[in-house]
C-alpha cells in the first residue's frame, strides 16, 4: 500500500483510531482501519507505542495527521515556549511515521477536551500573540516539510471556554499569517454546532484548508446518524474543487466496519 491508499473520488479518507474499534488495543485498532482501505489519525503521540506505530507503517499504514504538540498556549509567554518546544518534539515523530499534517488547538486541552486555562473574553493583544506564535509554528512546519493545521472547536457542547475555538476564528488567524505550512483543520461537527452553514463556510475557506475532519450532530457518529446531509456537503466540496483528505473523528453509533461503510458511501461522488 501507499499514500494511495484511502483514495475516494477526488477525496482521500481517513479515519480517527482514537474513536473506533474501541474493543481493540491502538495498534489493532490501525491494522483494521489499513485492511478497510482508510488511512489513519490519531491524537497524542505520547500516549502510543511509536516502534509498534512505525512497524504497522511498514505494513502498509499510512498517518494522515495527529496532534501536534503535547502542552502549552497561543498567547501567554509559558504557554507559547511550552507550545514550540513539544512541536518540535512532534516534528519528529512525525518525521518517523511519515506523518504530514500536524493538529493545534486556540489553548491547551486536558484529557476531557477542556482548556487547560479558559478564556472568558478574547482581547486585542491576545489575537497578536496568537497570529505571531502561529507564525513560529508555520516556519517551524517549513524547516522539516509538515503543515501544521489549526482546528476549530465547539463551545456549546465539548470544549466550553477554548480561545480562537470558531472556524471564522482559526481562518482569521490562518489568513494572517499566510504561510503555505499553516493551514485549517475545518471540522464540521464543530462547525455545525458553532456556526452552520457549512457549504458556505467550506467555500470561504477552500484556499486555507488543510484537512476536513467529520461526524454527525447530535451525538458525534458517522455520517447518516444525524442531522447534516453529508452526501450534499461531499458533492459541494467536490464541484469547488477540494480535493484533499478528509477525516473521520467520529464514534461508531454501532458495529465499526458499518460506520467505517457509512463514512465512505458519504463521500463518494
Amino acid at each position: 500500500m501507499s499514500a494511495d491508499l484511502g483514495r475516494c473520488g477526488p477525496f482521500t479518507l481517513a479515519v480517527s483510531s482514537e474513536m473506533v474499534f474501541l474493543d481493540l488495543p491502538p495498534v489493532e485498532r490501525i491494522r483494521r482501519i489499513t485492511a478497510l482501505g482508510f488511512q489513519s489519525e490519531i491524537w497524542d503521540w505520547s500516549r502510543h507505542d511509536l516502534d509498534a506505530l512505525v512497524a504497522l507503517r511498514d505494513e502498509g499504514a499510512v498517518y494522515s495527521s495527529m496532534t501536534g504538540y503535547l502542552r502549552g498556549g497561543l498567547v501567554e509567554p509559558t504557554a507559547v515556549a511550552d507550545l514550540l518546544a513539544t512541536a518540535e518534539q512532534s516534528v519528529e515523530v512525525a518525521e518517523r511515521l511519515g506523518i504530514p499534517r500536524l493538529n493545534l488547538h486556540g489553548t491547551g486541552l486536558d484529557g476531557d477536551g477542556l482548556p487547560v486555562v479558559p478564556v472568558e473574553t478574547v482581547t486585542g493583544p491576545m489575537w497578536l500573540a496568537a497570529r505571531d506564535t502561529l507564525a513560529r509554528v508555520a516556519d517551524l512546519g517549513e524547516r522539516h516539510g509538515v503543515t501544521f493545521v489549526l482546528e476549530n472547536l465547539n463551545l456549546p457542547v465539548d470544549h466550553p471556554g477554548v480561545p480562537f475555538a470558531l472556524a471564522s476564528d482559526c481562518l482569521a488567524l490562518v489568513s494572517a499569517v499566510d504561510h503555505p505550512n499553516l493551514r485549517m483543520m475545518l471540522d464540521l461537527y464543530h462547525a455545525q454546532i458553532g456556526e452552520g452553514n457549512l457549504i458556505s463556510l467550506c467555500r470561504g475557506a477552500l484556499p486555507w484548508i488543510g484537512e476536513i475532519q467529520v461526524a454527525d450532530v447530535p451525538g458525534r457518529c458517522e455520517p447518516g446518524t444525524g442531522e447534516i446531509a453529508y452526501a450534499a456537503v461531499a458533492r459541494a466540496l467536490a464541484d469547488m474543487g477540494y480535493a484533499g483528505t478528509i477525516g473521520l473523528e467520529a464514534f461508531a453509533s454501532g458495529d465499526s466496519e458499518i460506520a467505517l461503510e457509512r463514512f465512505r458511501d458519504a463521500f463518494t461522488v
